[in-house]
């Protein structure tokens, strides 16, 4: 019998076609509930941030409602609205394990195309706490600008093009940069987002004093202008110039949003193709021979020899390495600095709120040996007399010199400039040269006293359980200690001003500067024979995280 005589059997039948959105959807929805099902405390806090994030977004879109009708709206609505298309750009980078979909090269190995992906992600995008807040936003803004036929007819575009534009800025923005995410220096953008957070509220603060005193919204109103041609805002002001009748003007707006979505969604897409296709940095072998660092090149040959230039490298490489660490140190940084100069700006501070940049800096001198963590047993191992305490103290306070003292300067003479208080500029120097000095001191010796783990894992995690009451007394007790040990400076300053003898106010400088370093010297001094003798306990303190 021949193969064509051979009895004819069905063919197999082929496997179901399956729609990749679709599963991306069951998938996204399936990530969700099982996350959910980790933990009770992880439960909970969804549910909280689902109720305050529909809580925010009903008051958002009541408050928008009312702005209908009102001459500002279309400037309020549109800034808002490019706000947050711009925080979808940002948060990504800040935090990056708020979705876990965030990271497509979990899907390299897939046989997936490039369009059918890119379909699926950014439908499955629109799940979520922050697409269901955004949609909220699109809809008030639209309630509050669509007025006649064209309006409502730009208005059905513009939610739609909006959502997609915020979600696609998004996904392009995450996969142009997983890797930078996924790596140290992502993990450094993780810890400050606090600060950027906390930065944040006090320039949205200083915006609002200020407007409260401009006496209207209309100082908007050229920013507002800028926005409405931006991506993030056109769709939603093409709705309030069709309102008005500026038909051209709203069609352009809208082009102008569809042309930024397309070059998004390209963008995003050979990001896809060049992530899941081109080798990853570390599987490449190094480009050239390993870089030997030299002893005697930048800081390192102004920095003695020996134990002091060692201990003033490894902390200022803690500073620029370590995230915590730098997360602290920024944060001083900066809020040392907004406080006195937002307040010289709106007119209502002092010269003196320019020691609060001392202040903060100073605090970085407590729990020296929680920022080692557990690699402090090798700090630990070379003390073997209060001498060599001494001298890992003295160069820890000098690692911290280096950087507080040049910036105490500028701050003060930043403020001063601001104030135009040049007559008074030398007392506020004094005064911070002694509290700086101050805290330096009492910062040591809480350090041997009272230290506490920094954990390395989470964020906003800075205090180990079951040690937070050592961190309150170690920072509480300092911040009320230091203006005591301050207090002989302080005093001269008040006693010139008060007898009038502001000629003499340059006087406090030195005085300030010289009290600071004795009382500096003191507390080291004091402190190094209880490092010294207490370096079991330290070291059980600062490891237990």
């Amino acid at each position: 019998m021949s193969v064509l005589d051979a009895p004819v059997t069905a063919a197999a039948p082929a496997p179901p076609v399956t729609d990749l959105t679709a599963t991306f959807v069951r998938l996204k929805l399936t990530l969700l509930r099982n996350g959910l099902r980790q933990s009770s405390g992880r439960k909970a806090a969804f549910i909280v941030s689902l109720v305050f994030t529909l809580l925010l977004a009903a008051g958002q879109v009541l408050g928008l409602v009312l702005l209908r009708g009102d001459a500002h709206a279309g400037t309020v609505v549109v800034l808002l609205t490019a706000v947050v298309a711009l925080g979808w750009a940002v948060l990504p980078l800040f935090f990056p394990s708020g979705d876990d979909t965030l990271d497509p090269t979990r899907l390299v190995m897939l046989p997936l195309r490039p369009q059918p992906l890119v379909r699926a992600l950014l439908v499955s995008s629109m799940i979520g706490i922050g697409p269901l807040f955004t949609l909220c936003l699109a809809l008030g803004s639209v309630l509050a600008l669509a007025h006649g036929p064209a309006g409502v007819a730009f208005a059905v575009l513009a939610v739609p093009l909006t959502m997609l534009l915020c979600v696609a800025l998004s996904r392009a923005v995450a996969t142009a940069n997983v890797r930078l995410i996924n790596s140290r220096k992502g993990r450094d953008l993780a810890v400050l987002s606090g600060l950027v957070i906390a930065v944040g509220i006090q320039f949205v603060n200083f915006g609002a004093q200020r407007l409260g005193q401009a006496g209207g919204l209309s100082v908007l109103d050229p920013a507002a202008d800028v926005a409405r041609w931006l991506p993030g805002a056109s769709a939603i002001a093409a709705v309030d110039a069709a309102s008005k009748g500026s038909y051209g003007i709203a069609a352009a707006q809208v082009l102008v949003t569809v042309v930024a979505l397309v070059a998004l969604v390209w963008l995003w897409q050979r990001g896809l193709v060049k992530l899941m296709t081109a080798p990853d940095g570390s599987t490449l072998a190094a480009a050239g021979p390993a870089r030997k660092e030299s002893r005697h090149t930048g800081l390192s040959a102004l920095l003695p020899e020996g134990r002091t230039g060692t201990v003033v490298q490894r902390s200022l490489r803690y500073i620029a390495r370590d995230p915590k660490t730098k997360a602290a140190w920024v944060t001083a940084l900066a809020i040392g600095a907004i406080v006195p100069l937002l307040n010289a700006l709106q007119g209502t501070g002092s010269i003196y709120f320019a020691c609060f940049a001392a202040g903060m800096l100073g605090m970085q001198m407590y729990n020296q040996f929680g920022q080692d963590t557990s690699a402090f047993w090798m700090v630990a191992l070379t003390i073997s007399s209060t001498r060599d305490a001494y001298v890992e103290l003295r160069a820890r306070a000098l690692a911290l010199l280096l950087i507080t003292l040049p910036y105490t300067v500028l701050v003060c003479v930043a403020t001063a400039a601001l104030l135009g208080s040049w007559q008074t500029l030398p007392s506020a120097l004094g005064i911070s040269f002694a509290l700086l000095g101050s805290m330096l001191a009492i910062g040591a010796v809480a350090s041997a006293r009272f230290p506490y783990s920094i954990p390395q894992e989470g964020a906003f995690k800075n205090v180990a359980p079951g040690q937070g009451g050592l961190a309150w007394i170690s920072i509480l007790g300092g911040m009320l200690a230091a203006p005591v040990l301050a207090g002989p400076v302080i005093g001269l300053t008040v006693w010139l001003r008060v007898a009038d003898h502001h000629d003499a106010l340059w006087l406090v400088v030195p005085a300030g500067a010289v009290y600071g370093a004795l009382i500096g010297w003191a507390g080291l001094r004091i402190a190094a024979p209880r490092t010294a003798n207490r370096l079991p306990e330290i070291l059980a303190a600062v490891s237990k995280g």
